[in-house]
């Protein structure tokens, strides 16, 4: 919502407002026009959702910088170039339902919104979902289904999914993600060890299933049963 609490918008959030927009220009033009990202409509969402809501108000003016940034526990948002990647592997269509596994304060939830019918998705750490929840609802998304519960083996209760992103690294694909596809659907997840990953793209043909590998990455662990250390921690 561009209201502030007293009910209208002084100038100076509109000339914050202005300069974020340009921010978010220039961030399409030069960090994913500039490295490839050629689906318009991928394009266009991170030309629209307002990434600097989603991170601290003292880290807003670095929400377009070429870079993840922290959120808190541990985590980040990612770059805004890993964000679209993922996205446009992801190929999500208007009617797709969409699944998100870690999503941390939402961004990337927000973009498969801007894409998608309806998108679920799941935070590990309670404090991130509720913020997550919070910011998207001020951002008047309303199709984002966000909890809080080890989601690396996905969420089967809304299964099948056209499209899954996680927003982690995991030492291998879990097999009961890859189970939540829908036919002809999409998986995109880092894959690798700590220091660096790939980003493994995961395509369901009937009974069969298509995996390749595609931009090299580094995102925060996968935490769960699934992810890495294979043991759930207290978030």
């Amino acid at each position: 919502m561009d209201e502030t609490r007293g009910g209208s918008r002084g100038q100076g959030d509109g000339d914050a407002e202005a300069r974020f927009a340009d921010a978010r220009r220039a961030m399409v033009a030069e960090q994913l026009v500039g490295r490839g990202i050629i689906d318009p409509r991928v394009l266009g969402a991170m030309g629209k959702i307002r990434r600097h809501r989603f991170v601290e108000a003292s880290l807003a003016g670095s929400a377009y910088d070429d870079r993840p940034l922290p959120i808190g526990y541990g985590q980040t948002i990612s770059q805004p170039y890993m964000v679209a990647r993922a996205t446009e592997l992801a190929a999500p269509r208007p009617g797709d339902r969409a699944l998100e596994v870690g999503a941390g304060c939402g961004y990337q939830a927000a973009v498969l919104a801007e894409l998608c019918a309806e998108v679920f998705a799941i935070e590990i750490v309670p404090a991130l979902a509720e913020r997550a929840r919070r910011v998207l609802a001020e951002s008047e998304i309303r199709n984002v289904t966000l909890e809080a519960f080890d989601g690396s083996g996905g969420w089967p209760g809304h299964a099948p999914y056209d499209v899954i992103i996680v927003s982690a690294g995991a030492p291998r694909i879990p097999t009961m993600l890859v189970g939540e596809l829908a036919d002809g659907g999409r998986l995109v997840i880092p894959v690798g060890g700590p220091q660096e990953q790939e980003l493994a793209v995961v395509r369901r043909v009937g009974d069969d299933y298509q995996t390749t590998f595609e931009t090299r990455c580094r995102y925060v662990d996968l935490r769960g049963r699934f992810g890495v250390g294979g043991g759930a921690p207290a978030a």
